[in-house]
């Protein structure tokens, strides 16, 4: 799972390395820097700090954890905002988490978790400095194996764009229908006799699939316009689609947010069925349609529904040809929802 989304105390977290938002001189601070040298042992972490201080804003250094549950403690010295200076501002921002996988890499590190740098005391916007984080781990992500976390430990902390929840918002209003099942007493006889048949026929009708819905609509072409008409696993259907939309599979399971190795396990794995999140993030990756990515799901045994607040948020961004899965995944955390990936 290269990148998701984490509500989770960060000096919790076992991964090789935690990134601490510093300042320059590398001492103990509030917040979530003064949890961390709490946790690591607040006079060894100084101490290794002191030796490799001060830096510079939009520079990282690394230490050991000591007695954090991760091997590296990386301190990025993330930029105070600036109205006036915003671009430099991001320009340090995007160094301060660039040195930071830079750092990681270079250490072998498999994994790392960032807290949200400079949207605290610092005032960095939290939307502007989400959508900076993501786009730098994101570029890192194309030529780099490495699971990245953004550690988001109070919701309310976590801000993106107004006018995209306003449309995903108004999108769940129009699209979303909760089940609710009504237990019904057993019918007396004479209440039976009298039930018109036709209506309990109807009463009884199963709900019509998103896809029948779309269909009725408007009928288009699915897969098999695409590939021929497939009757074949999942795998072998993913292939040929990638084939037919002219993508390589690294580009494919990089946009999907999934590792290489489930990417080869579902390409290789005879009969190997993904989560119903990884095949809905491959859709995504290959920018199908909804009438498309209704159809490679089937092949899979799974459904979009509208009774799912998720299969609602995720028809919004295919319909709307929003296929950055990043973007998609912010909204979902943000509704509590599974992150689409690996």
């Amino acid at each position: 799972m290269p990148f998701t989304i984490v509500r989770q105390d960060i000096t919790k977290m076992k991964v090789d390395a935690i990134v601490n938002a510093a300042n320059t001189d590398l001492a103990t601070g509030g917040g979530v820097c003064g949890a961390i040298f709490k946790a690591a042992g607040a006079r060894e972490l100084q101490a290794a700090c002191d030796k490799v201080a001060p830096i510079k804003t939009g520079q990282a250094a690394i230490t050991p954890g000591f007695a954090l549950p991760c091997k590296y403690v990386i301190h990025a010295a993330g930029p105070v905002y600036r109205h006036k200076s915003a671009e430099q501002s991001e320009k340090l921002l995007r160094s301060a988490y660039t040195e930071s996988l830079r750092l990681a890499d270079e250490n072998k590190c498999k994994s790392i978790a960032f807290p949200l740098i400079s949207s605290g005391i610092y005032g960095y916007p939290k939307d502007e400095a989400l959508q900076v984080a993501t786009s730098v781990i994101q570029d890192f992500l194309v030529n780099h194996d490495i699971d990245v976390y953004l550690a988001v430990f109070d919701k309310t902390a976590f801000a993106i764009s107004k006018k995209l929840l306003g449309e995903v918002a108004s999108y769940i209003d129009e699209h979303y229908v909760e089940e609710h099942r009504i237990r019904r007493r057993e019918l007396l006889d004479v209440e039976r006799e009298t039930l018109d048949e036709a209506d309990l026929i109807e009463f009884n009708a199963p709900m019509p699939s998103m896809a029948a819905k779309e269909s009725a609509i408007a009928p288009t072409a699915g897969i098999d316009d695409l590939v021929g008409n497939l009757d074949e696993p999942f795998g072998v259907t993913l292939m040929s689609l990638i084939d037919a939309k002219a993508k390589t599979d690294v580009e494919i399971y990089k946009r999907a947010n999934i590792d290489r190795k489930l990417f080869s396990k579902i390409r290789t794995g005879k009969g190997y069925m993904p989560s119903k999140r990884t095949a809905v993030a491959l859709a995504v990756a290959l920018e199908l349609s909804i009438d498309e990515t209704d159809d490679l799901l089937e092949r899979a045994g799974y459904a979009l529904s509208h009774s799912q607040k998720f299969d609602v948020i995720v028809e919004y961004f295919i319909v709307s040809g929003k296929y950055n899965i990043f973007e998609i995944n912010e909204v979902l955390f943000k509704y509590d929802q599974p992150l689409l990936g690996g």
